[in-house]
């Protein structure tokens, strides 16, 4: 554009750059007009033109033809300056819509043939010609279809997740090979646990006494390892260590040759214990052999199940349900502990895939008001996920028995770092009413629960449990991938429950660390079986 004045100063011509075209002349009356004045329009022109500018090179840049007057900028800048567009546009996508809409509520053609990727399907809609309703068939039957092969993929995976859960790794059970033929072979092996000397001290109740049940003696010696290591007074814990018949070698030439002093530890078998006879555990030897029972926790997970009417989260429930450990005596010897300790007033309870990163002797000096059980409460917090059950996700209420004695909004708490005061305990009926439950359960074809034995212990102990502070006991590392890295630091108690143990290649690489610290990778056995190696 170009900006012409005349020589008198009596008119101004706006010109475009080849001088066909006037977009704007300006008369000047000499008399009635000053030099200001001019000065002033000038300065305006010049703000106002490199908009005029800039909004004609949008135009051309859009494909529009060159406009040759004010009345074609009007019409094609105008809607743009008083923020108006063509709806063309906005009524494809209209019709779009409309297609879609009508196509899902309509069967897919048979023998659609579909394009394996989106780029075949754009080159098949060039060379094909498709018209809107032929694409949107065909991007309909690709999305259903890729989401059935994802779905498919998700639950075949989930298998893969639980049958590696439910399987002993190779390093782990070389860990118990080992330790069992150094038992057989080696005396200091099958030295007495703990010494004579210290044998009174696992019936004194001045000490803090810790039971842990397993038959996995790499995870045993990490919550040992980590509850004496946090302890302010080691010299005052004593562990009860109690497994299977089949570990107990490994697990006291384990404990035998790596002593965890100035901790006691004790080293029992079941076998060993007196009182645990066929009459005081019936119910729990029927779980164990029923071949109904063993073959829903060993036998095929997917035949029968209709997987089309359920989510990947509810199949994995399902599955982690029917983990044989659920039928374990192991797992069920927590019922039973008032008897097989009797000189003992109050113990805390540990699983196996716990780590204790802070001193628990506080524990001892917490007020239970009586009751029986004192355990962290999971149905609130800051995770949504791990801590929001109540007993409606673990009974089932269509059931008679269940909806009459339960109730469904009622808090449930966890297992896995527990006080019990066995005192209050012995006065109790928790053992009879679990048995009477248990009992239910299996007359009524495992309808009542599925989830191995927390579910009959949230009724037996209904009345008894006093809530402690969450800070004590952190649920969900075995299952929850995003678990907050520094609420894990905080914990007291972390707990992997779930799937992801950390001692499986399916464990959380980010959570791992918390449990390994643990683990004295010097030891010759532990290097020889190659423990947690990549």
């Amino acid at each position: 554009m170009q900006l012409h004045f005349s020589p008198s100063m009596r008119s101004i011509t706006i010109s475009s750059s080849n001088g066909f075209i006037d977009l704007m002349k300006i008369k000047v009356g000499a008399r009635h007009i000053s030099y200001r004045t001019v000065f002033h329009t000038i300065l305006i022109l010049a703000f106002l033109l490199p908009f005029v500018f800039i909004l004609t090179a949008v135009v051309t840049l859009e494909g529009v033809n060159k406009c040759s007057s004010f009345d074609c900028l009007g019409r094609r800048l105008g809607p743009r300056l008083l923020g108006r567009v063509d709806d063309s546009a906005q009524r494809l996508v209209r019709d779009f819509y409309k297609v879609l809409n009508q196509v899902n509520t309509e069967e897919i053609p048979a023998g659609l043939k579909l394009p394996d990727s989106f780029n075949q399907l754009v080159s098949e809609m060039k060379n094909n010609q498709y018209d809107a309703r032929t694409f949107a068939f065909m991007l309909r039957a690709m999305m259903e279809n890729f989401e059935k092969e994802v779905r498919e993929s998700k639950f075949s995976e989930l298998m893969n997740k639980h049958y590696a859960a439910s399987s002993v790794p190779k390093s782990i059970h070389c860990l118990s090979l080992r330790l069992t033929d150094e038992y057989s072979s080696n005396a200091h092996a099958r030295k007495q646990l703990p010494p004579p000397e210290l044998l009174p001290l696992l019936s004194d109740n001045s000490y803090h006494h810790f039971i842990l049940s397993t038959d996995n003696i790499l995870a045993a010696s990490v919550v040992v390892a980590s509850a004496v290591q946090s302890s302010l007074q080691p010299e005052k814990i004593v562990f009860h260590v109690i497994t299977d018949k089949k570990t107990y070698a490994g697990m006291h030439s384990w404990f035998a040759l790596n002593p965890v002093s100035p901790a006691i530890v004790e080293v029992k078998g079941v076998h060993q214990f007196d009182w645990l006879t066929r009459e005081n555990v019936p119910v729990l030897e029927a779980v164990e052999n029923q071949y109904g029972i063993r073959n829903y926790y060993h036998g095929n997970h997917i035949s029968g199940a209709n997987l089309s009417a359920t989510t990947p989260r509810t199949f994995a429930s399902k599955l982690q349900a029917r983990s044989p450990k659920y039928i374990s005596l192991l797992n069920h010897l927590r019922i039973y502990i008032p008897e097989l300790f009797p000189n003992l007033d109050k113990v805390v309870f540990l699983d196996d895939d716990v780590v204790i990163q802070r001193d628990l002797s506080p524990l001892w000096e917490i007020d239970l008001g009586g009751k029986v059980n004192g355990a962290v409460e999971t149905c609130r917090g800051e995770d949504e996920w791990v801590m929001s059950k109540r007993f409606r996700n673990y009974f089932n209420f269509s059931h008679p028995l269940v909806s009459k004695n339960l109730d469904p909004e009622e808090c449930a708490w966890a297992y896995g770092m527990n006080i019990f005061d066995l005192n209050a305990w012995r006065k109790t009926n928790i053992r009879e009413t679990y048995h009477s439950w248990v009992k239910e359960n299996l007359k009524s074809n495992l309808t009542i629960w599925k989830l191995g034995t927390l579910p009959p212990a949230l009724i037996a102990f209904r009345g008894h449990v006093h809530a402690i502070d969450p800070k004590w006991h952190m649920l969900g590392l075995g299952y929850q991938s995003k678990t907050n890295i520094e609420s894990v630091s905080r914990a007291a108690v972390i707990h992997y429950n779930g799937q992801s143990k950390p001692w499986l290649q399916i464990g959380f690489e980010h959570l791992r660390p918390f449990w390994t610290k643990y683990i004295n990778y010097s030891n010759d056995f532990v290097r020889n079986c190659h423990i947690l190696e990549s």
